[in-house]
């Protein structure tokens, strides 16, 4: 059986699905066209239901959830993993907090690129900074340079931008995973792995079995899909590919758990509270 699978060309999902999509696994008679994207894409991808299996952002998940439903494998959630708002300008840091006045003073006239509107980061960010309003959506990849360019004044990054903003002379201003961790205790939920609702409840349960041999296998076998994750890490080293994957892969990418599954009901009780995401009837997880 042939899968639609969109995943990003990231590090930590090349890492994830090397064995899947090589068959260095038994995929159980199932097969995959692969679809790589940057999240936002994805994120839309689902909105439209154009793929079986995709990534997405959990913040995203909210306005898909009727089409697709979470798997346990697959995912990215951790301490220490969030998206960090950044700067070229070091005096925007002083005084810079989720209760500055400054913030809310200068919240309309400070222009924020962010990778996308339904990444969890984005999400984020509204959370900790609900007055920086003006933002202007771009490619996650592009942020640093628009803001060495002062064609934005903040930035909000995620990736592999985490490892390399410092060295370009950008700042860190708040780290919003530790800000969500302080604020919840929880695993910041960051992005998910959803099949269709649609396939058979076999399907799902088989899909799911899979990636979750791929992750392990990928543990097991680190180097192994070596030239994979190069190929679609564009010139990043092999040093940064390999932190941006101990980064965002570990215990909750092999299976949620209770843990996890906590945490990204924190996230969306939180959003349904604030009345930012619609609400649903449908399960979550996977059953």
């Amino acid at each position: 059986m042939k899968l639609s699978l969109g995943f990003s060309p990231c590090p930590n999902d090349t890492f994830i699905f090397d064995a899947l999509i090589h068959h260095k696994i038994d995929t159980e008679g199932l097969d995959f066209e692969v679809h790589y994207d940057d999240v936002e894409t994805l994120n839309h991808k689902a909105f439209n239901g154009e793929l079986d299996i995709t990534k997405l952002s959990y913040h995203a998940y909210a306005y898909a959830v009727e089409k697709y439903v979470l798997l346990n494998s697959g995912s990215a959630l951790g301490f220490g993993v969030g998206p960090l708002l950044i700067c070229k300008r070091h005096e925007l840091i002083e005084g810079l907090s989720e209760n500055s006045d400054r913030v809310s003073a200068a919240g309309d006239e400070w222009l924020v690129g962010i990778p996308g509107r339904y990444t969890t980061a984005n999400f984020l960010l509204g959370l900790a900074f609900p007055t920086l309003t003006n933002k202007q959506e771009m490619v996650f990849s592009a942020i640093e340079q628009a803001l060495l360019d002062e064609r934005i004044d903040l930035g909000l990054i995620i990736h592999e931008n985490r490892f390399t903003y410092q060295e370009k002379g950008l700042y860190k201003i708040r780290d919003l995973g530790d800000y969500w961790e302080r604020t919840t205790g929880a695993p910041i939920p960051l992005g998910g792995i959803v099949a269709k609702r649609q396939l058979p409840e076999e399907i799902q349960h088989r899909i799911d079995r899979v990636i979750r041999r791929s992750v392990e296998y990928a543990f097991a076998n680190p180097k192994s899909g070596l030239d994979f994750i190069r190929s679609h890490a564009q010139e990043m080293s092999e040093e940064v590919m390999y932190k941006h994957i101990e980064l965002y892969v570990n215990r909750f990418s092999v299976s949620l758990g209770d843990e996890g599954k906590t945490a990204i009901r924190t996230l969306f009780n939180k959003a349904w509270e604030l009345e930012l995401i619609p609400q649903t009837t449908h399960d979550l997880f996977l059953s």
